[in-house]
């Protein structure tokens, strides 16, 4: 009875991140280079908040848009690091996982037909969700501009079915960043027009040597912005799932209705640990940006120094080099690098067509199993190389 199943459901293809973790998961001779999870425990002191909350029995449903506390506690965090002002009463929204409320959202402001503008490399689970709302994802090639939408090429794709543009900053695969005045340009291209703005910025703590800007912060932007955000990245909480979306009351209160029968509400265990990890500026946090910096810095030089084409990446915890001059296709790339070094990483085609030619390999992890995996990917190179010039 496969037919009888939602098309659009059917017409979904498994990630093709999951496709390569889960086919190297159990074998421990490989090097892990693909899934974006810190190598960090999540802060001792959060773990001890979600403890505490088992302890003390606080084991049942909260308020289906989170815990009263835990939102106004996002409502400060916000604030001081990126000027963001949302009543924590009726402009907040947690959910479980970012993923979550990226779902909701789309499914919210989306109908039948209608057009989302998206950069092209993207992380692939965008797409699906449109796609299940019967709109229609229109990606913008940025490989020339350094892996960065801009004014320009959102207004070459607009259209009078254009009803939302994704802005996905700091950038993965790429680990890109748009610097305040492109975002200026941006919306002031946006003001006046009837177009929602969905801005993920899941990886908004993790960036180096420059400061994270929201779209949301500009005048006449938060009224048709949903932000995107969470602590499965910046405190080393996948497994957690709490996200959180920022909004105009007008837009929560519809999102609200699609999370409450979803879900109901986000873990009331990760959500107390949630609190803790927001309601300080915890030091573990800053220990861990200032080494996956370090880590940015050796793995770039490192494939920089293997004659790979690679941008700098100033957010994230991902490198995206070309490996066009291997000659093969990065499925292929792939598949041999798995097989013959025993190092996993990304083929870039899973970021959209637009990918093909790239890998994407992640920083985070130690920095013994980084040289290790790099010192595999150099000896791979050189083989393939010496191929080529035969």
């Amino acid at each position: 009875m496969l037919h009888l199943v939602n098309k659009n459901v059917r017409q979904i293809q498994v990630s093709g991140i999951r496709k390569v973790y889960n086919k190297v998961l159990n074998d421990p001779s490989i090097i892990n280079l693909t899934v974006g999870q810190s190598d960090f425990a999540t802060p001792q002191q959060v773990i001890n908040a979600g403890i505490k909350s088992l302890e003390e029995k606080r084991i049942g449903y909260t308020t289906n848009s989170g815990l009263p506390e835990l939102r106004k506690a996002i409502a400060s965090f916000v604030d001081r690091r990126y000027g963001l002002k949302y009543e924590p009463e009726d402009e907040i929204l947690v959910t479980v996982g970012a993923s979550e409320a990226l779902d909701i959202a789309f499914r919210t402001i989306l109908d039948e037909g209608c057009e989302v503008i998206l950069p092209a490399p993207i992380y692939p689970a965008y797409e699906p969700l449109i796609r299940l709302c019967g709109a229609i994802p229109v990606f913008i090639d940025t490989r020339e501009t350094g892996f960065k939408l801009n004014a320009e090429m959102i207004k070459a794709k607009l259209t009078d079915k254009t009803r939302c543009v994704l802005l996905p900053y700091p950038s993965n695969p790429c680990g890109s960043i748009l610097e305040k005045e492109e975002l200026q340009e941006i919306a002031t291209l946006l003001i006046d027009k009837d177009i929602f703005i969905i801005s993920d910025e899941i990886y908004s703590e993790l960036t180096y040597g420059t400061r994270h800007h929201s779209i949301a912060v500009f005048p006449g932007m938060k009224e048709k912005s949903i932000v995107i955000n969470g602590l499965s990245k910046s405190h080393a909480m996948t497994g957690w799932r709490i996200g959180f979306a920022l909004a105009p009351k007008y837009l929560i209160e519809e999102m609200l209705k699609i999370h409450v029968y979803n879900t109901v509400c986000a873990s009331s265990t990760s959500q107390y640990a949630a609190f803790e990890a927001l309601a300080t500026d915890l030091p573990e946090v800053d220990r861990m940006i200032s080494e996956y910096q370090n880590r940015r810095d050796y793995v770039y030089d490192r494939v920089k120094a293997m004659g790979l084409d690679v941008n700098w990446p100033d957010g994230a915890f991902y490198l995206f080099p070309s490996i066009k001059k291997t000659g093969l296709s990065s499925e292929e790339f792939t598949d041999q690098l798995i097989d013959e070094a025993k190092v996993a990483v990304i083929p870039g085609n899973s970021f959209s067509t637009f990918g093909e030619g790239y890998i994407r390999l992640s920083y985070a992890n130690s920095m013994g199993i980084l040289e290790e995996g790099l010192n595999r990917l150099a000896q791979f190179l050189a083989k393939i190389n010496s191929k080529v010039d035969c």
